[in-house]
């Protein structure tokens, strides 16, 4: 197992795997955010919030999901700096003439980096307000959940009041486009890791990816722009 591991294709393997990890991940964050937009003050966004921070399976899967962007992050400098050294000059060769390879798949390694430091900046508007030192816009509310009254944090009064920086705003959504180019490449590339590499499955999966990442960036950028724009005061 350790010596599969070392190997250059126990990485990409590894890579593979948490990249398809993260991307449901994404899924899932991107249709909890998606109720941000549901008109009701953020009772909607409130209860599955507070189902999210409660239910234990995915209490569970917190930890898992930290180490999904952590090996994900270390094994893709390490595969990048191989791959760089691999090739020595030789990529400098051809400059910017080199045919059938898109833009996000030469940068993957700086959309990485980039993405990155939105995770952190995004970590320290929220999670770490919510798991860790509070904060009073989390004073809790009532909502309806399965016909009961509950009382919850009010993380929409939060997020709400984070977009209304229009800095922020234009950060997330940057940092959305940016996800989108990364995702654009990102998912093809992990599925060709586990297998699916003959032409057919390339031309499929490569259609796939593209309405995935766009609909997973955009959306995201989509949700930081209404909230800026409509759902202030």
């Amino acid at each position: 197992m350790s010596s599969l591991l070392s190997s250059s294709i126990g990485k990409k393997l590894l890579m593979g795997l948490s990249g398809l990890f993260l991307m449901m991940f994404l899924l899932v964050h991107l249709a909890v955010n998606s109720l941000l937009l549901v008109p009701d003050g953020g009772d909607t966004f409130n209860a599955a919030a507070h189902f999210m921070a409660t239910n234990p399976a995915i209490r569970i899967m917190e930890p898992l999901l930290g180490v999904g962007f952590l090996v994900h992050i270390v094994w893709g400098i390490v595969l990048t700096i191989q791959n760089r050294k691999a090739r020595g000059n030789s990529r400098y060769a051809s400059g910017n003439k080199t045919t059938g390879v898109t833009w996000a798949s030469k940068n993957m390694l700086v959309l990485g980096l980039t993405i990155l430091a939105f995770l952190v900046l995004h970590m320290a508007h929220f999670w770490v307000k919510m798991k860790v030192t509070g904060d009073p816009l989390l004073d809790h509310t009532i909502v309806s959940i399965a016909g009961v009254d509950t009382e919850v944090e009010n993380a929409y009064r939060l997020v709400n009041a984070t977009f209304s920086y229009l800095w922020i705003m234009i950060v997330y959504v940057v940092a959305g486009i940016g996800l989108a180019l990364h995702l654009s490449h990102g998912f093809w590339s992990s599925l060709q890791s586990i297998g699916f590499s003959n032409e057919l499955w390339r031309t499929r999966l490569n259609t796939v990816g593209q309405y995935y990442a766009w609909i997973v960036g955009l959306g995201f950028s989509l949700i930081a722009l209404l909230q800026y724009f409509f759902y202030q005061g």
